[in-house]
């Protein structure tokens, strides 16, 4: 059966034409070939949509040496992992060392040894290939474990919601306000969907409150009070300690959602930027949602109710720069709101997408 792979290339790079000939000779009936005469034209090849896969480069070269190259190449993250084997003429040790310690995976001397070449340019391509499969793996198992994570702070997210008097929908459209606020601040793509999917766990620790306080219809006094003000501490003990930055965030939120900009809030009395702006950002979401929402114990609030109510808390309950982001972006949350509220009976587990 024929192989079917894509012919790997490589780059030739040699100030001197008949060393490009000789070398594209003994390679082209099992690679194809590329072929720059200086520095500066590697660097354009290699930057290009279409890079080799192993450059076999000359050190003593007009304009940028083979050296400079080699570094330039090894400080683009992009281009860093393509093999580069010096082909020269400098042939002490104290050149072979250089070569190695900027970058190069291998050193051939001139005159060079035709099987020589081939044998390391075929040793070196495969290693390559053997990298990138496995740099694949690793990718398509990091998405995959994304995904699961993210599977599980939903379906956490959603259990607190089953305990709580507030609907699963409730998570989906404080999640996506949160995005919006986030947004209107000038926070970066990726900063805004670990916000859009760690913001259905701030309540996560309402689990652990007992639902004689939890589910209480009427005003809760004092005890029960100090009792319902553990539910953030609950939450990030739920969530727990993680390198990784996605429950990190949720654990933050959970913990911080619940402070005030003046120092007033809870569990930890924070003040202004001490407060995470992730858990402030939610913290403006949460409420505004909680306003406009029917709840046991209270009617829901007009929407020129509430935003008067968030405006009159800015630099009380919340941060001053967030409130300004919030009304920006106010026709575009009302929309979220339409589209999850409660009567549509959206699903939580599968609308939490940006």
């Amino acid at each position: 059966m024929a192989d079917l792979r894509q012919r790997q290339t490589v780059l030739i790079a040699d100030d001197v034409p008949e060393n490009i000939e000789l070398l594209a000779a003994i390679l082209d009936e099992s690679y194809d070939i590329k072929v720059a005469s200086n520095g500066e034209r590697v660097i354009k090849i290699v930057y290009s949509e279409d890079p080799p896969d192993l450059i076999l480069l000359d050190v003593m070269m007009p304009g940028l040496s083979g050296h400079e190259v080699c570094r330039r190449l090894k400080a683009n993250p992009d281009r860093c992992k393509i093999p580069v084997i010096f082909v020269t003429a400098m042939s002490t040790v104290e050149d072979e060392q250089l070569g190695l310690e900027i970058g190069a995976v291998d050193y051939i001397t001139k005159p060079f040894s035709l099987p020589v070449v081939k044998a390391r340019v075929r040793t070196h391509l495969a290693l390559y290939d053997q990298a990138r499969e496995l740099e694949r793996m690793v990718d398509q198992r990091t998405r995959d474990l994304l995904v699961s994570r993210q599977q599980i702070i939903r379906r956490l997210g959603r259990a607190a919601e089953f305990k709580d008097n507030e609907t699963g929908n409730h998570v989906i459209r404080m999640a996506h306000y949160s995005q919006l606020i986030a947004d209107a601040t000038g926070m970066g793509s990726a900063a805004q969907e670990i916000l859009l999917q760690t913001a259905p766990m701030h309540d996560i620790g309402k689990i652990g409150i007992p639902d004689n306080v939890l589910l209480k219809p009427g005003k809760l006094d004092a005890t029960e009070w100090m009792l319902m003000k553990q539910h953030p501490l609950m939450g990030a003990d739920i969530i727990g300690l993680h390198d990784d930055e996605l429950l990190r965030t949720a654990r933050q939120i959970a913990l911080t959602h619940h402070e005030r900009w003046d120092g007033s809030g809870y569990p930890g009395g924070l003040k202004g930027e001490a407060i995470p702006l992730m858990g402030r950002i939610v913290a403006v979401a949460d409420v505004f949602d909680a306003l406009i929402s029917v709840r046991p114990y209270k009617p829901a609030f007009s929407i020129d109710d509430a935003v008067k109510y968030m405006t009159s808390e800015i630099g009380r309950h919340f941060d001053p720069v967030l409130i300004p982001a919030f009304t920006k972006v106010l026709p575009h949350i009302l929309k979220i709101k339409d589209t999850f509220a409660d009567e549509l009976g959206a699903q939580t587990d599968t609308l939490l997408t940006s």
